[in-house]
Parts: structure tokens; sequence; C-alpha cells
């Protein structure tokens, strides 16, 4: 039956493959379960009814996805509620309640009429192949350097974001991070001083958990270990937990004893569900609500673009003229996902760039999607199970595959200057911005420039001159 649906002899995988990688991949992912109702809340500070309702929307609306990838493209490719996305959700949210006056939730099932909208467009443009022919006009050497671009941001994600130390040194008002503040430090002498003692034990414990766990992934791998990523998770987990206990003397799994796993369905159902607050919506006028859905469809698909293109690139999913086969049915997998978690209460879902974690564990058809998205299912009720996984863990797996989609550079011409100034710039552009959409946007308008400017206009397609214009505007003139 399973090869039947998702043909995996014709993909070279099994079974045991598709689902250790979607464990992975679940593994990786797993944090945004609770950070995306952390961030559209305000950590809690708008209600734990709302809380509750984002955390159920965020475990539906992301499986939906996951499961219109596995059966409508047959791609390994996870969905979830964007990081940065969401932040910027929340921040529109704020807005519309000052703007209106409404409470926050009245103004939160406003801007879900935004996603909404958003979804239905790109679920139009997905099957009138539009967003299709976009990524077709992406030019080749850019195509070629989303992946490596991608590979940076996950390793700055794996050493900075993902593993932020919060400490007494700085009464606990903003997180230490790995790279920036213990590699960056004078002395260690004064990052202890900065920390205090037990913030710097903590981050010392990190630092230790990440490398055992990068280095335990590289080895097995080289060893042929199937899974390899997984069991390197583990491995770095285990050595969190017992660092925890026998030197920080915590107890790793004490959240577990009071936990709940009784799913919050029916704050869902009060708060977010259908909850369309069209009324409030018109509040918002006309202008700034078009400048809003049009701010959020450019920021996703290129989100998705990026994402998809790169990821699928690593796996070797691509033709010789860097174009996926099934993408308009991945995209519309993107679209789906969109609209599922706008009628359950969660801002935009799309294509997450951790899908390359389940990609590098073996993972090549919908049943690496398939299996993340009932652990996210699942999570609904085993929630305070997959809290529990050390950030320093699912670092590891996010600067190794880091590494590997850094080797992706090879197949630019650094001979061509009209390749090597875009990719250059979505190199550093991605990891500082944060944003894929952006990174691929600023390469898309150097590119176009440098083509005007050294007289081979007539090579630049005319749809690649529209967005070259719209990111223009977007970065410039966007209010």
């Amino acid at each position: 039956m399973l090869e039947k649906i998702f043909k995996l002899s014709e993909s070279k995988t099994t079974v045991k493959t598709e689902l250790l990688a979607g464990l992975t991949t679940f593994m990786t992912m797993a944090y945004i379960i609770a950070l995306n109702p952390n961030l559209l809340t305000g950590f809690g500070a708008e209600g734990q009814n709302l809380w509750n309702a984002v955390f159920m929307a965020t475990c539906l609306a992301s499986a939906v996805g996951m499961f219109a990838m596995a059966f409508l493209a047959n791609k390994p490719f996870a969905l979830a509620p964007g990081m940065g996305l969401n932040s910027f959700f929340a921040v529109v949210v704020g807005n519309i309640a000052a703007m209106t006056g409404m409470t926050y939730v009245a103004s939160f099932q406003s801007a879900l009429v935004i996603i909404l909208i958003e979804g239905t467009v790109f679920i139009v443009l997905s099957i009138l192949n539009v967003r299709e022919k976009i990524v077709e006009s992406i030019p080749l050497g850019i195509r070629l350097g989303i992946s490596p671009a991608i590979g940076l941001m996950l390793m700055n994600i794996g050493l900075g974001s993902n593993v932020g130390v919060y400490a007494a040194g700085n009464d606990f008002a903003s997180p230490f991070y790995v790279m920036r503040d213990f590699f960056g430090a004078l002395t260690p002498g004064v990052l202890k001083t900065n920390m205090g003692n037990e913030g710097f034990a903590l981050m010392v414990l990190t630092v230790i958990t990440m490398f055992v766990g990068f280095f335990a992934i590289i080895g097995l791998n080289r060893r042929g270990v199937k899974g390899a990523v997984l069991f390197g998770m583990l491995i770095a987990s285990v050595i969190y937990w017992a660092g925890e206990a026998v030197f920080l003397h915590t107890n790793p799994f004490a959240s577990l004893a009071t936990a709940s796993f009784v799913p919050p369905v029916a704050d869902m159902a009060e708060t977010t569900f259908l909850k369309f607050n069209f009324a409030g919506f018109a509040q918002i006028g006309w202008f700034t609500a078009i400048t809003l859905v049009i701010t959020f469809c450019i920021i996703d698909m290129f989100d998705t673009i990026g994402t998809l293109v790169g990821t699928a690139s690593r796996a070797g999913m691509i033709d010789a003229d860097g174009n996926m086969p099934g993408m308009k049915e991945a995209l519309l997998s993107d679209a789906v996902g969109t609209i599922a978690g706008a009628c359950t209460g969660t801002s935009t879902v799309t294509t997450f760039v951790e899908s390359a974690s389940g990609v590098e564990a073996g993972g090549r058809t919908g049943l690496t999607a398939l299996t993340t998205g009932v652990l996210f299912l699942a999570s609904m009720f085993i929630a305070p199970v997959a809290a529990i996984i050390p950030a320093a863990a699912t670092s590891s797996a996010l600067i190794y595959v880091g590494v590997l989609m850094l080797m992706g550079l090879k197949k630019v011409d650094f001979d061509q200057m009209d390749q090597v100034v875009p990719v250059g710039l979505m190199l550093i552009g991605m990891p500082i911005s944060g944003s894929i959409g952006h990174a691929i946007g600023i390469g898309l308008v150097s590119y176009t420039i440098m083509k005007l400017f050294s007289g081979k206009a007539k090579e630049v397609s005319a749809l690649t001159y529209v967005i070259s214009v719209i990111f223009l505007v977007k970065f410039f003139l966007a209010v």
C-alpha cells in the first residue's frame, strides 16, 4: 500500500528510512509547537485560553499542510507556522488593537482574515501555475545559491537564536548566545562574570551538548548508520539531561510530573476556530488591509520557494535547469496549510527549512511528511514530552545540515559576476535578516541591476523585472 501511494522504490528509499526521516524532521522543528503560541500571545500574557487555542491550531494546521504535501505532492517537506511571519503577525495584531481599540483577541480574530485571504490567493495562483512560473523566472545562478544560503541560515540558527541561554547576570532580560557570547567572549572569566555562575554552567553544558551531538552525527554518518541525524540528537539529549542532573542539580523531567496531556479543544473552539472577525478587519482601512495582505504574500511566497528549491537541491530532486518536478503541488500544499491555519487560529503556514534534516536522514517521499504530520497531531497529547527535547540537541542537527548545504556552492560559477554577486548577498542576507524571501529579493534586485548596467537587459525575463520592482517597492516604499 505505502509503496503504491508514495512510490518508495522509484525514489530509492524504504519505509524505515522514511519513518526515521519524519521523526528526525519532527525533532528539529518540535520547538514551534510551544514557541508559536508564545510569540502570538506575548508568552501567555494575553490569556491561557488564547495560548491553548494557538497551541492546538499549530498542531492541526501543520498536520493538514504536511498531509497535503504527502498526498498531493509526494514530497518530504514539513510545514508549520513560519518563523518571522508569526512574529510579524503578532505585531500586526498589536497594531490593530492600538488602531481600533479592540481587545487583543478580537484583533487576533481580525488578523486571521488576512491569513485567510492570503491562503485563498495562493490557492488560486497555484492552480493557475502563477507561483510555479515565478519559481521558473528566478535565474539559475540565484537558484543554485539558495541552498548554501539556507545552510548558513541554519548554522546561524543553530549557533544563535535556537539556543539562547537566559542568566541572572543581566536579570534574565535577554539571552546569551553560543557564537556571539561564548565564542565571542574575551575570556571565559569575562563571560562567567557577565552571566553568573549558574548561567555560565548552563552555557558550557549547552556548548558541549551541541558539539557532542554534531560530531556524533558526523561519525555515525561516516560509518553509514541509517538515521545518523536522529541518533546524534538522541545522544546529545542524553548528554544534556545527564549534565542537568549531575552538574546543575535539576531534574530534566520534572515538568512531566505536573503536565497535562489533555488537548485543550474547547479553548480553540471558543477562541479561534472559524472565529473570523470580518467587522474588525473592515476597521483597519482598505489601504492598510491591502498592504498587509500583499506583504504577507510576498514574504510567504519567497520563503516557501526558497525552502523548496534549496532543500530539493540538496536532495537531488531538481533537474538540469534547476526546476523541481511537482513544484505546483508542493506550493498548493503550502496554500492549503495556510487556509487551515487561518481556520484554526494561527499565522501563515509555510514550508519549514528544518525539512532539510529529514532529507539528510534519507527522506525522499511524502511518507516523511506524513510521519512528521502524524507526530504533530500526536503532540496535542504528548506536547510535554516534546518540550523536554533540549534545544542544544536540535542545534546539533541544524549545524550539521547547514554545513552539508554549503556544498551547493560548488555548482555556482564563480567566474560569472552576475552569479557571484547575487549569491554572495544571499549568503550574508539570509542569516542576518532571518528571512529567506527577503534575501532572495536582494539577490534578484542585484542581478537585474547588474544586467541593466552591463548592457544585457534582454537576458532578464519580464517576470524577473516585475518581481524585482515589487521587492524594491516593498523595501523602500511600503508603509
